[in-house]
């Protein structure tokens, strides 16, 4: 009798504990990126909580965390990288994550019948290529339109032709398009703020702001959650947007502990 109420407490605590685990557990969201610009399907592993998930086409992500908890990111093409989610990182609700390509340099080799060394500077003299042809080359009309990207396809595919389909309606119902121009926009928005980040070299960011060069992409995020810096941005004008980003980084730094 004794044995079976000590069976029936353990489970009891442990249920609490997991139950307690779960309470606390976030959706923390956040987006990979590196040099090279190939970040889809990077493997994701909460290993304390042994969850994992893979990243979408753009390097977003969304996977289930505590404050202390590792999170492990990989892929073939570039170095293993592990992160210890702090508290500002549950906080702040979204994590950018730079992944540096894995280089498998090798030794000078000669590649015959062609005599190269696998030294470009020295190969280049002795390769013959042909012209590249190319739309732009061509003189084509639609050489230098702008390809839309894989979200805006899908979106066009789920809303086009709604006379000859009933795809459009059942995507309408099922919350599918309001999905896809959800993912849109936030594409749009991340966009955006990249290229606001190329106006202005990092040092500025480290010494005129006191923003540590790991958190430069967060603090962007927390601007572009203010509609106000949406307006800055249309104005194109590089002081203008940087006099908001200055404001915003005072109350950055006060939320995550930088003073």
């Amino acid at each position: 009798m004794i044995k079976n109420s000590l069976i029936c407490i353990s489970f009891l605590l442990i249920s609490s504990a997991v139950g307690a685990q779960s309470l606390f557990s976030k959706k923390l969201k956040g987006r990979v990126y590196s040099d090279s610009g190939d970040v889809a399907a990077t493997n994701i592993l909460n290993s304390t909580a042994n969850r994992g998930t893979i990243t979408d086409d753009e390097g977003f992500f969304s996977i289930t965390a505590n404050a202390n908890d590792t999170l492990i990111f990989s892929a073939v093409q570039f170095k293993k990288k592990e992160i210890v989610v702090t508290q500002d990182i549950i906080n702040q609700g979204f994590l950018n994550v730079l992944l540096e390509d894995a280089l498998n340099e090798l030794d000078e080799v000669v590649v015959t019948p062609y005599s190269l060394t696998g030294d470009i500077t020295k190969d280049i003299d002795l390769i013959k290529t042909e012209v590249v042809v190319t739309a732009s080359t061509l003189g084509l009309p639609n050489a230098y339109v702008k390809p839309i990207s894989k979200a805006e396809r899908e979106l066009y595919a789920a809303t086009a032709n709604p006379l000859m389909s009933f795809d459009p309606l059942i995507n309408a119902i099922t919350g599918r398009t309001k999905m896809l121009k959800k993912r849109v926009a936030r594409n749009k928005l991340y966009s955006r703020t990249e290229r606001v980040k190329a106006f202005y070299a990092d040092s500025l960011f480290r010494v005129e702001l006191k923003i540590p060069e790991e958190k430069i992409d967060d603090l962007l995020y927390f601007c572009e959650v203010d509609t106000v810096f949406q307006k800055a941005v249309d104005s194109h004008d590089r002081l203008k947007i940087w006099e908001f980003i200055r404001k915003k980084s005072i109350v950055y730094r006060e939320n995550n502990g930088l003073d």
